[in-house]
């Protein structure tokens, strides 16, 4: 009955009553008028159709009302997101007491041209309950500053509610129920520390994103049963790798080690590459406290100096941790690859391996960049060399088949022991990450494809095609700014690929790249298979990090599934399909809330930097033009703005049509790429905000 309504609401630009749709369906009896008014209900409650005032029923989406997300403002007002619409603007007294994140019920009241404005009708989820924020008290009442100032309300917590909280303790506070207007009720649920105390700055914004730095205690007693070292009934049914030369390379001061690695140059020529991941699933049960708990983090998170494992630190740096001289249990893809870059050959399996050394990239390229041999890695120097060979081989062949490379560089924010942060620099990025960025690119795809040969349900890492409108916007961009560049007809890996090469060389380069990078889809987790765009690949998916991402862990748990265990049966095949898209749906938005947390943190611990740094001076290139001002990038990536109030020497307007800033008088300006002597103005940890002014 469904369909048959919601044809006929779409047969005809016009509003139907319930007689008309009941004579139009030829319902005679009083139970089918029953079962007609109990569909109608329930295709209103899923905005499907909208009733009018005068009781009549048409598609929701031919009515003013639309469905869409809150998205508020540090000011009175806000704005609602719709899909595939101009957002729309809604004034204070229109907010019927919606929140930032809400999704809402709107009424557009008012259109001028793409402009459009509104009223809230409803709430019809909130998607935010419990916020972050500073304690203060006022004639004795215990209220919450809100961090996020996009949240334009009032919190009050009654005596009885406060855990103890005093002036100064930043708190995680749930709503319990509104009073009027924009005040609300709340329950401090848990004290993060006092606003001065280390680190709390970082747990403020990771509990904004809820992410949690405590694991509960069903996961603590579990722990328990978990063994320190390999077991030896473990070694059964395992092909043992003891005795070959297996090592790691990583960071630093890496702690959970997820991937090793092993070489050697067969008779063919071909080369014998050795992928052994470690093997979190076996000691993660499916459905275990460890696992739901695991599955809800989604991944391990890193802020600055702080990382928030994904997994308690027992499995994450101990048993799990791929650390040297010590037995563990891995499963491996060791892979027969061509002098071309191709797998000829692979193997999938359960092993247990002993890791050499835990070697680090600065030691490892200072072999391979500089031939300068660290003490302790004399052994390992021809198989180094080796692995660097197929790297470029392997490297070579991505790009051949349109692999692209957006070369952005990375800042690493270095803090002291309290974790305030003493110095912002580039991430390195040498021989050695490339190396093993390629090795686990490789064992990924080698995985991704075999299951999906196989035809079984699996977790795949997908990165869809940009928009050809998006990439012709950004082509206009570059010609405006002056650049020729050959238009793209078919979008593929290799034409954006090309596209970048053309502008590698010009002077906004890393701004271009950054765009169009932005022009892109994000990569996300998916049961379907499209492919991965960016990496030019068929078929992909994340295999080699299951310390720290969920999915890896997943993946590892349908290969033990599908090939050790040869559990295919109907069901199980049914459980997995089930399973998986609400799964990948759960992990793509954890993995979102992480990249936004650490963000967030960066932005924020760059603050804290420039406040130290307040009347010194620095070169920097405007990365970003506004009709308010315009944004410069230092070569360490901190981005500060220079406001259009603080550019005193001309009176500058905005030049949408070149984005530049043109002065009305010299007819200077600034534009994209320009090259600026900037001076600290301000800069705010507790507002994440630097402010410049350009240097005469």
């Amino acid at each position: 009955m469904e369909d048959k309504i919601l044809n006929i609401l779409n047969s005809e630009d016009k509003a139907f009553d319930v007689s008309e749709i009941e004579d139009i369906l030829g319902l005679n009896t009083v139970d089918e008028l029953k079962e007609l008014l109990k569909v109608l209900n329930k295709l209103e409650n899923e905005y499907k159709i909208y009733r009018t005032k005068k009781e009549k029923y048409m598609l929701f989406k031919n009515s003013n009302l639309k469905l869409g997300k809150l998205l508020g403002t540090k000011k009175s007002y806000a704005f609602v997101d719709i899909d595939g619409d101009e957002d729309v603007f809604i004034k204070e007294e229109n907010l019927n007491g919606a929140i930032n994140n809400d999704e809402v019920i709107v009424e557009i009241t008012s259109k001028k041209g793409l402009k459009l404005e509104g009223r809230i009708v409803r709430v019809v989820e909130r998607k935010v309950s419990q916020f972050v924020g500073k304690v203060y008290y006022k004639k004795n009442k215990c209220l919450v500053d809100l961090d996020d100032k996009k949240f334009n309300i009032n919190i009050i917590v009654d005596s009885d509610k406060t855990l103890g909280a005093v002036s100064g303790h930043k708190v995680i506070v749930r709503l319990l129920n509104k009073i009027d207007n924009n005040n609300y009720r709340g329950a401090i649920i848990k004290i993060l520390g006092h606003v001065d105390d280390p680190g709390v700055d970082i747990l403020s914004i990771a509990a904004k994103y809820d992410i949690e730095d405590e694991f509960p205690k069903e996961v603590k007693e579990e722990l328990k049963n978990i063994p320190s070292s390999v077991l030896k009934k473990e070694y059964e049914n395992r092909t043992d790798l003891t005795d070959q030369m297996i090592f790691t390379i990583d960071g630093d001061d890496t702690k959970d080690i997820d991937d090793a690695v092993s070489i050697e140059k067969l008779s063919n020529g071909n080369y014998k590459l050795g992928v052994h991941i470690a093997d979190v699933s076996y000691y993660v049960k499916e459905n275990s406290a460890l696992d739901k708990e695991a599955e809800k983090r989604g991944t391990s998170v890193y802020l600055a100096n702080t990382v928030i494992p994904m997994l308690p630190h027992e499995l994450s740096n101990g048993i799990c941790s791929l650390n040297p001289n010590v037995d563990r249990l891995a499963i491996s893809c060791v892979m027969e690859i061509d002098e071309t870059g191709e797998v000829v050959k692979y193997d999938i399996f359960e092993s247990v391996i002993r890791s050499r050394i835990q070697m680090t990239y600065k030691k490892v390229n200072s072999i391979l960049e500089d031939n300068v041999i660290p003490t302790g890695y004399e052994p390992y120097v021809n198989s180094l060399k080796m692995m660097s060979e197929l790297s470029n081989i392997l490297r070579e062949n991505k790009i051949k088949k349109g692999y692209i490379d957006f070369d952005i560089d990375e800042a690493k924010i270095i803090t002291d022991e309290k974790g305030e942060a003493i110095d912002v620099v580039l991430r390195n990025r040498g021989v050695g990450e490339n190396l093993i960025e390629d090795f686990m690119i490789v064992a990924n795809e080698t995985v991704a494809r075999h299951i999906t040969y196989l035809e079984y349900p699996f977790i795949y890492r997908v990165h869809g095609e940009p928009s050809i409108e998006k990439i012709n916007n950004f082509l206009n961009f570059v010609s405006l700014l002056g650049y020729n560049v050959h238009k793209i007809k078919k979008i593929t890996p290799k034409a954006i690929q090309e596209l970048l090469d053309e502008l590698k060389g010009v002077k906004e380069y890393d701004i271009l790249s950054s765009l169009l990078l932005r022009s892109m889809q994000k990569a996300v987790y998916d049961s379907v298979n499209i492919g991965h765009f960016g990496l030019a690949s068929k078929c992909y998916t994340h295999f080699t990090s299951p310390i720290r991402r969920y999915p890896d862990t997943t993946v590892h748990r349908l290969l033990r599934t599908y090939l050790f265990n040869k559990n295919i049966s109907v069901d199980n095949i049914k459980y997995w399909e089930e399973k998986l898209s609400p799964l990948s749906l759960h992990l793509s938005e954890r993995e979102r809330a992480s990249i936004e947390c650490e963000r967030e943190v960066d932005d924020m611990k760059m603050a804290e930097y420039m406040e130290k740094h307040i009347g010194e001076e620095f070169r920097g290139v405007v990365s970003g033009v506004m009709s308010f001002g315009i944004f410069v990038e230092l070569p360490n990536k901190i981005e500060g703005l220079v406001k259009i109030d603080d550019l005193t020497d001309d009176y500058y307007t905005y030049n949408e049509a070149t984005y530049s800033l043109v002065g009305n008088n010299n007819k200077r300006g600034y534009r994209l790429g320009d090259e600026v002597k900037v001076i600290v103005k301000a800069a705010s940890k507790v507002n994440q905000t630097i402010d410049f002014i350009i240097k005469r």
